[in-house]
């Protein structure tokens, strides 16, 4: 990237961050009230049944089913109505089908209380892709507490996450001394990939995006950093330590780049930024990631933290069994998680 876009980003960027006030409490713990009129999915369970299904999130924050819908009008579905990636797939003609099902349902609509609230793709067929140091502040937060200098990088940062790690918007995160003492946060915007693709242009990357929603890439420090080569897979990748949801938002609904991101520790806000401040923007993450690497649909690409991580705190700073994990994007929701002792 050019040196004065660059220096205008960092310049940005400070003002940028600054905190914003935000109240522990602006968002209700169910996180029902997500912004915006875009169509919702969701993928859920019954209590007495672990079988995924997808459901619509209504305005008032309950929940159609869209298989049971689809029962009641009789109507033969393009997609399979318990599998997100299978709708993902069907595109525009699943998305119409979902829409229309939503819309004057015959059948009752479901509460959060009455289901087991799933990530929105319970079950990815592919690791998450995720951008590493795309703010600005968040690389340099990095190289201080590491004490190295280097580069910016003139391309995206990959790596990728265990589909293990992917657990939902609501459910614990596993602490376990054995494995880390050092679990840090890491709020980011998450881009659902809508449809196979590879040596996509960044001029026509956001035709394969099918929507957004929040994702924490919650993280190991010491694993990461201390274990393995300091490489960053193992660390990033623990069981249950990519908390995802609450829902897939369309693309449509909104506007990537101006979509403001707060990540909270126990009501304190740690992250507060707006996803205007990132460096690789969207069409260019997607258009180099798929340079000779093919995408598919309901692949999940997290894009990036912003500063204000645990571990570039002075002093450092980690979760501990009992904190909870809030995780907000303006327009689409906040997903909750509660850092849980397991032995």
């Amino acid at each position: 990237m050019e040196t004065s876009r660059r220096n205008f980003i960092l310049t940005m960027a400070g003002a940028a961050t600054a905190p914003m006030l935000v109240a522990a409490n602006a968002i209700p713990a169910n996180a029902q009230a997500a912004a915006g009129d875009g169509l919702k999915l969701m993928s859920f369970a019954f209590k007495d049944s672990p079988a995924p299904r997808v459901g619509a999130v209504q305005a008032d924050g309950s929940i159609i089913d869209l298989a049971a819908e689809a029962a009641k009008r009789g109507a033969t579905l393009g997609f399979d109505p318990g599998n997100m990636i299978s709708l993902i797939a069907a595109g525009d003609k699943g998305v119409a089908q979902a829409r229309d099902l939503a819309k004057d349902p015959k059948s009752a609509a479901l509460q959060l209380a009455d289901i087991r609230h799933l990530a929105p793709i319970p079950n990815p067929q592919r690791n998450v892709y995720c951008v590493g140091w795309n703010y600005l502040e968040h690389f340099a937060e990095g190289e201080a507490a590491r004490m190295t200098d280097n580069k910016i990088p003139e391309h995206p940062v990959f790596f990728t996450k265990c589909t293990h790690c992917v657990n939902g918007p609501y459910d614990s995160i596993p602490f376990d001394p054995k494995v880390s003492e050092m679990i840090d946060w890491e709020g980011e915007l998450a881009v659902i990939i809508g449809k196979k693709g590879r040596n996509i242009g960044e001029a026509d990357a956001l035709d394969y995006v099918f929507g957004y929603c929040v994702i924490n890439d919650t993280t190991a420090r010491d694993v990461q950093n201390k274990r393995h080569g300091g490489q960053w897979f193992k660390g990033k990748s623990l069981d249950g330590h990519g908390p995802m949801g609450p829902w897939i938002v369309e693309k449509s609904a909104l506007n990537y780049d101006d979509l403001h991101l707060v990540t909270r520790i126990n009501g304190a806000a740690k992250q507060d930024a707006s996803t205007s401040q990132m460096y690789f923007k969207v069409p260019r993450i997607i258009a180099e990631l798929s340079l000779g690497l093919t995408l598919e649909a309901g692949d999940i690409i997290a894009t990036g933290t912003p500063p204000g991580v645990g571990f570039a705190r002075k002093p450092p700073e980690f979760m501990k069994p009992g904190d909870i994990m809030e995780t907000e994007i303006t327009g689409i929701g906040m997903i909750r998680n509660e850092i849980k002792a397991v032995g």
